[in-house]
């Protein structure tokens, strides 16, 4: 069976699907309504992290027209996920389970998707996926306030959202309303996380704020949720990302 014929077999309005009956314990949205702040490298760290405190771990790639997970991953173009009549079996990358786009459709192929499609997309990558029982199930969000958040906090059981933003205003207030739209959809607020906090000279170690700082912390008491973090910026990130792409013929299951 094709994955098309799997994804066109999707209910339009399929039931909200309990997390026991998918056998996992907790699902984690990773998000902002504003793009470019980090939310990808926030949630394969946090994928990671996880994994390495010896939970079993999955992540969702649900930026489905802009998938990156794969990248971060190291996963390599082409690397398609097996199907087991109208199930994937989400393949292992350093330990965690993954689903994204962008291991349907090849490094640089377009998913050129209505949102009717985008939706049966969201459905097939947690109705239609032999996950297994997991701990946590971490899903990287698209920026915006529309089709995917929607599907994603009206379908599927999450048990709470992390806000990710940059220090600056623009940011901030665009991140604002995405955590305002989980507010309105009874997501618990899990905290937010200061993104590109800031950058640590590595030849003076002077630290020069970008971006400003503080925009989280201070957001954080504004809404009354948690401040998780300021992570700085770190060209090392650029380096490793580069390097697992560079390594991607080698999986750490």
């Amino acid at each position: 069976m094709s994955l098309l014929k799997v994804v066109s077999n999707q209910p339009e309005t399929p039931r909200r699907a309990p997390r026991k009956a998918l056998a996992i314990e907790h699902i984690v949205a990773v998000a902002s309504a504003k793009g470019g702040v980090g939310k990808s490298t926030v949630a394969v760290n946090v994928a990671l992290t996880l994994h390495e405190l010896g939970l079993h771990v999955g992540i969702v790639d649900a930026d489905i027209l802009g998938p990156s997970v794969p990248t971060m991953l190291g996963i390599p173009a082409g690397e398609h996920p097996p199907l087991d009549g109208p199930v994937i079996t989400p393949p292992q990358w350093h330990g965690v389970k993954v689903i994204s786009m962008g291991m349907l459709t090849g490094a640089d192929q377009p998913a050129i998707l209505r949102g009717p499609m985008v939706s049966k997309y969201m459905q097939l990558f947690f109705q239609g996926v032999a996950w297994g029982q997991l701990d946590c199930l971490v899903v990287d969000l698209p920026p915006g306030t529309g089709d995917t958040q929607l599907t994603l906090a009206q379908q599927i059981p999450l048990s709470g959202a992390i806000i990710v933003t940059t220090p600056q205003d623009v940011s901030l207030n665009v991140a604002r309303r995405g955590l305002r739209m989980f507010q309105k959809l009874n997501v618990p607020i899990l905290g937010i996380v200061e993104n590109m906090s800031g950058f640590v000279c590595p030849h003076c170690s002077k630290t020069t704020d970008v971006f400003r700082s503080g925009g989280g912390l201070r957001m954080g008491r504004e809404l009354g949720v948690p401040f998780l973090g300021a992570v700085p910026l770190d060209q090392e990130i650029v380096v490793s990302g580069a390097y697992s792409r560079q390594q991607a013929g080698v999986a750490s299951a």
